[in-house]
């Protein structure tokens, strides 16, 4: 069969490499056409556009660049209508991918959509939108299944892949002094900073990070570099500080680190995986903030709280938040009891969230599923 993939972060590609590999194991004839990045590029079929060439983050840079997402979305629409796939599988990715479906359905072609909109967040309107427009609907965390239950829009739950990946990465762990000696650390306890995979994200939240280092000596700082991001960009922000940046090896560095400092997203739910104590900050533009507050009042915003429904790492948003960092840290570095809770916590969240095999899962359902509907 022949699948279309839009994927368009670096996240995305990672999901749309994973779910190709399972695709081609579940239907030996598949066939690929994508929006994606290397990874995905790695597992065959034709790479129509790089995600780097379609990312855009933040409210003002949307605004910014409406003419280049205009243009992707026209070429995307004629690109889907000329390859006739027998699905076209959605990742993420939601601003473009709902435009998307809402063309691609009434067009008559089969809509799949992986890792839903964060509706539960932002404007719930929206799900009346994916009502409409995507006939399956499968989620990543356990707790969306309920929610499009109240719609009466019946999704599947198949695993959180952050517990595949991150399965994989502790059997193929290095040890620490290899770690160290590679990124020429000394053996310094290690406090991770993971400030975002965006531009925007590293831009606003990276500085609060790295603005609390003098207050841990002892400790050795290191940012866990984005796939997409330079070393240049982020030499603006560190400067000259004491600070290390490590390139592909987040996962490496939170199984060496004792504590972490992560911008919600993702990163949260992966460093508790790997049981790091954290606390998670967000910081955003001020302007977009203060037009955000007026429509997203959730009760937490990182995954760990969100999955678990109560607090178990500390929130800090927007604003003064550095001296909170800083105290967060020295409870989690000090405070040994409320360190071992936290961990407990993280036990928790690791069974909420089921299994590893959440690709192969999906690659399954989504080959039976769309076998069946072309019968």
């Amino acid at each position: 069969m022949k699948y279309y993939l839009i994927a368009g972060e670096a996240s995305g590609d990672l999901h749309g490499s994973k779910l190709m590999q399972g695709l081609k194991i579940s239907d030996p004839e598949a066939e690929f056409r994508y929006f994606g990045g290397d990874l995905m590029a790695a597992e065959g079929g034709t790479l129509v556009r790089h995600y780097r060439q379609t990312a855009v983050m933040g409210l003002f840079m949307v605004i910014f660049n409406l003419r280049k997402i205009s243009g992707n979305l026209r070429f995307c629409k004629q690109d889907i209508a000329e390859y006739q796939p027998d699905a076209l599988i959605l990742i993420d990715y939601s601003g473009f991918n709902l435009r998307i479906a809402k063309f691609a359905r009434p067009a008559g072609f089969r809509v799949i959509y992986y890792i839903s909109p964060k509706v539960w967040v932002w404007d719930r309107k929206r799900v009346y939108t994916i009502k409409e427009n995507v006939d399956k609907m499968y989620v990543i965390l356990p707790f969306e299944v309920d929610f499009y239950q109240q719609y009466n829009y019946p999704v599947e739950y198949v695993g959180n892949p952050i517990v595949d990946a991150v399965e994989e990465s502790r059997a193929n762990a290095v040890e620490r002094q290899e770690f160290c000696s590679r990124n020429g650390l000394d053996d310094s306890p290690i406090i991770a900073l993971l400030a975002g995979s965006r531009k925007e994200e590293i831009k606003h939240c990276l500085p609060e990070m790295l603005a609390v280092m003098n207050q841990f000596p002892g400790y050795r700082f290191v940012i866990a570099g984005a796939p997409a991001i330079s070393p240049e960009y982020y030499a603006r922000f560190t400067g000259n500080s004491d600070v290390d940046i490590v390139f592909d090896q987040t996962y490496d560095l939170l199984m060496n680190a004792g504590a972490a400092v992560v911008t919600s997203g993702t990163a949260t739910l992966e460093t508790a995986l790997f049981g790091v104590p954290e606390v998670v900050v967000y910081k955003m533009g001020e302007l977009t903030y203060q037009i955000g507050r007026q429509f997203v009042k959730p009760k937490y915003f990182s995954l760990v709280n969100l999955i678990l429904d109560r607090e178990v790492v500390k929130e800090l948003l927007q604003h003064r938040i550095r001296k909170k960092i800083a105290g967060e840290l020295h409870r989690i570095l000090e405070d040994e009891i409320y360190r071992m809770v936290m961990l407990d916590n993280y036990g928790k969240l690791r069974s909420r969230l089921g299994e590893p095999g959440a690709y192969h899962r999906l690659a399954r359902s989504i080959a039976t599923y769309v076998g069946q509907e072309k019968l």
